[in-house]
């Protein structure tokens, strides 16, 4: 099954977007949308993990299918957020993501993206291994043990090379497996086809390392 569904989080119904691997099963990867919404973008993420051979969930994190196409629009998005809610439903989706007949495994990937990818970074139990793209919201409240992959822009105006910097070393420092890449020529969103950040080599490369990434630590 690949396509829209819903799960409950305490009395509501929330989507989200499912793919499954058509033949088979394996590990659950949960996708963490940026701040423009269930787009169709995260939504092939998701179609590229499970061809991949994952099972790969979004939950939609505005809960009502909204979607920006601005950054106006997706500030508005971002800040309409109740931050207690958001983790209740990113739990509610790891759990609808474990259920699923076809995952396989009980610990999950997680790849977040701006915004998403700073909810990601939270997700330390169950998850064993974490991507961010170029985003590192909350960052200083890791505590788990997962392993971090990172994929960032040299040109960013919302991350500083600085802070990516720090939070690599100190995680380095407290004995957690981290492995940061910077993009060269690239800035924020540069791996959305819609974006006109796009940088399709930068993308595809970032892509690569992922699936190996995923593989090393779920598939094993």
């Amino acid at each position: 099954m690949t396509g829209m569904v819903t799960f409950k989080v305490d009395d509501r119904q929330v989507p989200g977007y499912l793919a499954v691997p058509e033949q088979g099963a394996g590990p659950g990867v949960l996708v963490l949308h940026a701040w423009w919404g269930l787009n169709d973008i995260f939504k092939g993420v998701c179609e590229r993990l499970a061809q991949a051979g994952f099972v790969a969930f979004a939950p939609d994190l505005y809960q009502d299918g909204r979607v920006a196409k601005t950054i106006a629009e997706a500030e508005q998005l971002r800040d309409s957020l109740d931050e207690g809610k958001t983790y209740q439903e990113i739990l509610g989706a790891i759990s609808y993501l474990q259920a699923q007949e076809k995952t396989r495994g009980e610990n999950i990937g997680v790849i977040g993206f701006s915004l998403g990818s700073g909810w990601g970074l939270l997700l330390e139990d169950p998850a064993t291994a974490i991507v961010t793209f170029y985003g590192l919201s909350y960052a200083e409240k890791v505590t788990g043990n997962a392993a971090f992959l990172g994929h960032f822009a040299e040109h960013d105006e919302y991350e500083s090379a600085e802070y990516m910097k720090f939070f690599e070393e100190s995680l380095r420092e407290r004995g957690k497996e981290i492995l940061f890449h910077l993009y060269p020529g690239t800035r924020h969103w540069f791996f959305e086809e819609d974006r006109p950040e796009y940088d399709e080599q930068a993308a595809q490369l970032a892509w690569e390392r992922t699936i190996s990434f995923l593989n090393q630590h779920l598939q094993g």
